[in-house]
């Protein structure tokens, strides 16, 4: 097993075209980590040097304690799954999981065995007679895992492996991933443009864009201290809702001007950094499942309600989604499925004050983390 050290690792395409800047980060044994990030962030690129399939352009990358810039793939003891599985269509899959011990020369007992044993975890030996064709995609994928599992790597490396799988699959993908990774204790990198794969499959993510690191974290503390206005719009699902306002203090607190509503801000979530973005242009962020409709809750929040217009009404089932519109801005909220809101109605609108974001205009860092 192995631990990673990126150590300002930098990739620059020719016509100098960056692809990653100063990618900085340690990554300890065992650990599962997420790569993050929309398409052309520089995730993929990142897990391929990691491979050592695209040559890094400066800094140092340790594998344990071994550098390995200038290390064949062959011989850094990682195993990568890619997201078009690449599997040999004329081989079986038996053969398919066989293929790389066989090019290391492993005793056929032996590669019988390491092939068994992870056909069983993966509950595949009823296909190692077939071929790729005859297969579904979640079986292909599994079949993918099985040829790196087999290898006994100190390092997985998985590039979108289930981006390929209906929705339904990709759930119980997720679910299959994480208990194969406490099972085999080994360290997971893992690139995905999914913000749900990276919440619900990773120990720490790391969220990128434009091929730089935006922020490294557990998954709670990315959802609930945000570093800036693209991790808090990228992580959730529904993405959070941004309101322009102006920060502005009174006799009963601080509270951002919007629209001329005021919506003050609970004072366990002020700070120091506050007093100096007084009568400056902010932004508000708050997410969908913050924002309700109820009586109650408007009771409860009444220095932070807003008045809106019902666009969409979406029942969900568990809950429902209305679309908001604001003085030209729009919200998303997630209220209880028996809220009598619908389409075209004007209606009030509470905002948790306890769970509201600020964010500087123009920088877009967090101001209250």
């Amino acid at each position: 097993m192995a631990s990673i050290s990126l150590r300002n690792i930098c990739k620059v395409y020719p016509g100098n075209v960056p692809a990653v800047t100063d990618f900085n980060m340690e990554i300890p044994d065992k650990e599962f980590v997420v790569l993050v990030g929309p398409s052309g962030c520089g995730k993929s690129t990142t897990l391929r040097m990691i491979a050592g399939l695209e040559e890094i352009t400066s800094g140092e990358l340790y594998i344990g304690d071994r550098l390995v810039n200038d290390v064949a793939p062959k011989d850094r003891d990682i195993a990568m799954v890619f997201q078009n599985y690449a599997l040999y269509p004329h081989m079986t899959v038996y053969k398919n999981m066989a293929f790389g011990l066989e090019l290391h020369h492993t005793p056929k007992a032996e590669i019988k065995q390491r092939v068994t044993d992870a056909a069983k975890i993966l509950d595949i030996e009823h296909l190692l007679d077939r071929k790729p064709k005859a297969l579904s995609g979640g079986q292909r994928q599994r079949v993918a895992l099985g040829r790196a599992m087999v290898r006994n790597p100190a390092v997985f490396l998985l590039d979108e492996p289930l981006s390929n799988l209906d929705a339904k699959l990709r759930a119980s993908m997720r679910t299959e991933l994480i208990k194969l990774h406490q099972r085999l204790g080994t360290t997971f990198v893992y690139v995905t443009h999914d913000q749900t794969e990276a919440m619900t499959m990773g120990d720490r993510i790391s969220v990128m864009k434009d091929g730089f690191i935006q922020q490294v974290d557990t998954p709670q503390n990315l959802y609930d201290f945000p570093c800036n206005v693209f991790v808090a719009g990228f992580i959730g699902s529904p993405q959070m809702n941004f309101l322009d306002g102006t920060l502005e203090k009174d006799t009963k607190g601080y509270c951002v001007n919007v629209g001329g509503d005021r919506l003050y801000i609970d004072p366990e979530k002020v700070n120091a950094k506050m007093a100096d973005y007084v009568g400056k242009a902010v932004k508000l962020g708050v997410r969908p499942e913050d924002l309700k409709d109820s009586p109650v809750y408007l009771g409860e929040h009444e220095d932070s309600v807003i008045e809106t217009t019902v666009e969409v009404h979406e029942l969900m089932g568990s809950e429902v989604y209305l679309y908001l519109e604001y003085h030209g801005q729009r919200l998303t909220a997630r209220v209880a499925p028996d809220s009598r809101s619908r389409t075209g109605n004007t209606i009030k609108i509470a905002l948790d004050n306890k769970k509201i974001h600020l964010f500087d205009a123009e920088s877009e860092a967090a101001i209250m983390n």
